[in-house]
């Protein structure tokens, strides 16, 4: 009978440490993933548009409102009034903003050290595809008096 003798210098490696860390991979891409979905809120129905085109340069800093409705189960709208969905499930008049987006610019203000003259944030503005145009243009006068400049307006794209 022949016995072999086990190399000293042979092992095998311990791959714990490589699991742990491809776990702890994939539990920060899940919550990177999250962090991105609260911007976009379901219930808002964005407005279709053939020169809807995704921004080139992501901004620095960028405050997003969602402006819609609030529906029930057959989408039908509850209130006639939108709402802006801010900050996850507050819902905010348009006409009470006001206060919310002093507090926003007084934060970035803070934040970047600037003056009160202006701030750089730019300001996402996603409405429902049913929000009178009207309605926008309010929460947008609204921010310029708080002083916010720069503004976007989302859209999905239509499909050719």
């Amino acid at each position: 009978m022949r016995f072999h003798k086990h190399d000293p210098f042979l092992s095998e490696a311990d791959m714990t440490p490589m699991i742990d860390v491809v776990f702890q991979l994939i539990a920060f891409f899940m919550v990177i993933i999250n962090f991105e979905a609260t911007q976009a809120d379901e219930r808002v129905k964005l407005p279709s548009s053939d020169l809807a085109r995704p921004t080139k340069v992501k901004p620095d800093q960028e405050l997003v409102l969602n402006i819609g409705f609030v529906r029930d189960a057959d989408g039908t709208p509850l209130d006639p009034e939108p709402f802006v969905f801010y900050a996850g499930d507050e819902k905010i008049r348009i006409s009470d903003m006001a206060a919310k987006l002093n507090l926003e610019a007084e934060f970035f203000q803070r934040k970047n050290k600037v003056a009160n003259d202006s701030i750089k944030t730019t300001v996402i503005i996603r409405a429902d595809a049913e929000v009178p145009t009207g309605m926008i243009q309010e929460l947008i006068k609204l921010c310029r008096e708080a002083k916010f400049e720069k503004f976007h307006l989302k859209a999905k794209s239509e499909e050719p």
